[in-house]
């Protein structure tokens, strides 16, 4: 009987026994491998060619994680503060302190307040399992299965992975998690740095990581064990007060980080320079704060090494002033203004159209288009007549250069745009018109830097390179290397663009150097693109909500910046000029009637020229040029009927010719009569003495 009795007490103790193990197991925990594998820090970096952090980026919000930190990274002092403040037994245990313990359930018995008996195992243990720790979870079940999963990792894991694993998964406060977060967020420095007091308030955080700063500061007198405390309430204040960036890079390139930087952790080494972007930044810095917000608020600067087309500096913006801060200026649509001009002249020059020699006729034209009239303007609203066509494209004559479009043609100069990176260019010619040689077209920054640096490098073009481990393909040829030197000898030339820029503006550098810049309708965008043997530089400075600029202009709002950069770039050594290409010839020019200067000149084999003159007016064909074909008129019911007389223009040699408007005999097309015709639609002729009619066009009167 006895026997039976024993048997039943071992099998219900047996029974219990497995009821208690099976009831106080613990899940199952990752190896330290696993979990060193499964963290992922909230930011990423971003580093520069030779290894330096300039930007960070947070992309993870669900915490505020940096990189892991290793424990040699943390300073002595704060392991061995944070061990005596959360288990002092941690190197003599096996993941249970049992003098802890049994002092907890005295204090308990007795009806004193207790010290903890959780070790970092066991802490350690809540972390990689949140059910352990979760709230309520305080009773003896399951202190018992923590106690058991602090005996679990003590088998599997070293005491210096523990304690490393501890500090970088611990909640220091807020959503700051880790010794990294916490060192950085809360004083600003690295773990490696941290100092004693530190290692007290952070310690002394621990327990209760929302506590305000008089409590923090008064358990960090007691676990400092100094007389004198003074210092704590300061201290825990500062470091509870407003929170420190979680980053020690400098934000040297906040745009290039939203734009790189797409997942937690990612660490991107970029093609920049710190010093060069840090020298990008200051000069853009300062000539926004020159030209103040009520002029221009925004700017963006790239710089790219023209042999490697690696992007040394990217700059979207400044903020200050700025009231789109946020968008990257350096990688947004804008108009582009005079500054795709030099691509128009290098196609003409390459077909052979013009010379840098050449005579275009800088004088007033109206061209008929499918939405009615297109009639450039200089930016000075003068013309200069006669000009050659280095002087039109360095000073940046709009009537030029749209009389050379209607020599290259709208769809093949679009088409050469698209060949140089241009990618915002997605409709035909037609879209954009005879306004697309004054750069009606939006372009980025960047587009503008690749392109120009095309031209620097012989017409030859690759993408531009942001990340180290960009590829390299192979340069494909846009223009001729004979005309991109052409017309980079023509931008260069200080003298050629002087009746427009005077002759020291921020344009004209100590060394050679090619440059345009260019201003979008309304002075909305203002560039400044240039290039050396070496580097290509390009500036825009605007409004990003796209209002006008005040009083900016394309050398007092881009220009400056530019120059800046490029002075400092070429310190050591400055610019040179390319080599001539093959293919081309020196002649020395004289030019008629004193349009220019003579001057030696260059062109393509073939097709120099010493003497250059203006077509004389015998020369060429008469025709009607005002009013063009299709134009409509409207009549102003506030202005006197005779003051709306319509100017008839007329060009060639016409000095034997008359004018006949509908029936009426207007007499001598050289007479330049002014006519009131009536409203309706009418018929302009233009006769010779035989009667034959040589050119009509057709208006409507409203």
């Amino acid at each position: 009987m006895g026997g039976k009795v024993t048997l039943g007490v071992l099998a219900a103790a047996i029974l219990a026994f497995a009821g208690v193990d099976y009831a106080t197991l613990p899940p199952p925990l990752p190896s330290y491998a696993q979990t060193r594998a499964a963290w992922h820090p909230s930011e990423s970096w971003l580093y520069d060619r030779h290894g330096r952090l300039i930007d960070s980026a947070r992309v993870d919000f669900a915490a505020r994680r940096l990189a892991w930190t290793p424990l040699d990274a943390v300073s002595p002092v704060t392991r061995e503060t944070i061990v005596a403040a959360e288990d002092r037994r941690f190197y003599g245990h096996g993941g249970v302190d049992s003098l802890a313990l049994l002092g907890a359930l005295r204090d308990r018995i007795r009806g004193r307040r207790h010290r903890g008996a959780s070790t970092l195992s066991m802490q350690l243990a809540g972390f990689l399992a949140p059910d352990l720790a979760a709230p309520g979870a305080r009773g003896w079940w399951d202190k018992l299965r923590q106690m058991r999963a602090g005996w679990a990792i003590e088998r599997g894991w070293r005491k210096d992975e523990i304690l490393e694993a501890y500090l970088n998964l611990a909640g220091f406060r807020g959503e700051a998690q880790g010794i990294g977060a916490a060192a950085l967020g809360l004083f600003g420095k690295t773990p490696g740095s941290l100092a004693r007091d530190d290692a007290v308030l952070l310690a002394a955080l621990l327990p209760e990581p929302q506590a305000p700063a008089p409590r923090v500061a008064r358990r960090a007198c007691s676990l400092s064990g100094a007389k004198d405390c003074a210092r704590f309430p300061g201290a825990a204040a500062s470091m509870l007060g407003p929170a420190r960036s979680l980053a020690l890079d400098p934000g040297l390139a906040p745009h290039l980080s939203q734009r790189l930087l797409l997942r937690a952790g990612m660490r991107v080494t970029t093609t920049l320079d710190a010093r060069v972007q840090q020298a990008a930044i200051v000069a853009l810095k300062r000539q926004l704060q020159g030209l103040g917000g009520s002029r221009a608020r925004d700017g963006a600067v790239v710089v790219v090494d023209n042999a490697s087309g690696d992007v040394l500096a990217y700059v979207g913006g400044i903020g200050g002033n700025s009231t789109a801060a946020a968008v990257d200026g350096a990688n947004s649509y804008r108009q582009a203004g005079s500054t795709l001009k030099p691509f128009l002249y290098a196609q003409a020059i390459e077909r052979g159209y013009l010379t840098p020699a050449s005579i275009l006729d800088d004088s007033p034209v109206q061209l008929d288009t499918a939405s009615g009239l297109y009639v450039p303007q200089n930016y000075d609203h003068a013309f200069k007549g006669p000009v050659s066509a280095r002087s039109a494209l360095a000073g940046s004559l709009n009537v030029p250069a749209v009389r050379t479009l209607l020599l290259v043609g709208v769809e093949p100069f679009r088409d050469r745009l698209w060949d140089s990176g241009y990618r915002g260019l997605t409709e035909d010619g037609q879209y954009y018109g005879f306004s697309l040689a004054l750069g009606s077209a939006e372009v980025t920054l960047l587009e503008q830097a690749d392109a120009y640096r095309a031209l620097a490098n012989g017409g030859q073009w690759t993408p531009l390179r942001l990340t180290a481990d960009a590829p390299r393909p192979a340069a494909r040829r846009i223009t001729s290397a004979q005309a991109a030197w052409l017309v980079s000898d023509m931008i260069a030339d200080p003298d050629a663009r002087a009746a427009t820029f005077g002759m020291d503006s921020a344009l004209r550098l100590p060394f050679w150097a090619a440059v345009k810049t260019g201003t979008s309708k309304a002075m909305r965008d203002n560039w400044c693109i240039g290039y050396s043997d070496r580097y290509t530089v390009g500036v825009w400075v605007g409004n990003l909500e796209g209002d006008p600029m005040r009083a900016v202009s394309g050398t007092s709002g881009a220009a400056p910046v530019w120059r800046d950069l490029m002075l400092a770039l070429h310190g050591a050594r400055a610019g040179q000029a390319p080599p001539r290409p093959e293919g081309i010839e020196q002649r020395l020019v004289s030019f008629g009637d004193g349009i220019e200067r003579a001057r030696p000149e260059y062109f393509l084999a073939g097709t120099g020229q010493s003497q250059i003159a203006a077509a004389p007016a015998a020369a060429r064909r008469p025709r009607i040029v005002n009013p063009v074909s299709g134009s409509v008129y409207a009549l102003d019911p506030d202005i006197p009927i005779e003051r709306q007389r319509l100017a008839i223009g007329v060009s060639g040699a016409v000095s034997a010719h008359r004018l006949m408007l509908d029936a009426k005999n207007l007499g001598a097309a050289d007479a330049h009569p002014l006519v009131l015709a009536g409203p309706g639609k009418h018929r302009l002729r233009l006769i010779d003495l035989t009667g034959r009619v040589i050119d009509q066009v057709i208006f409507t009167i409203r």
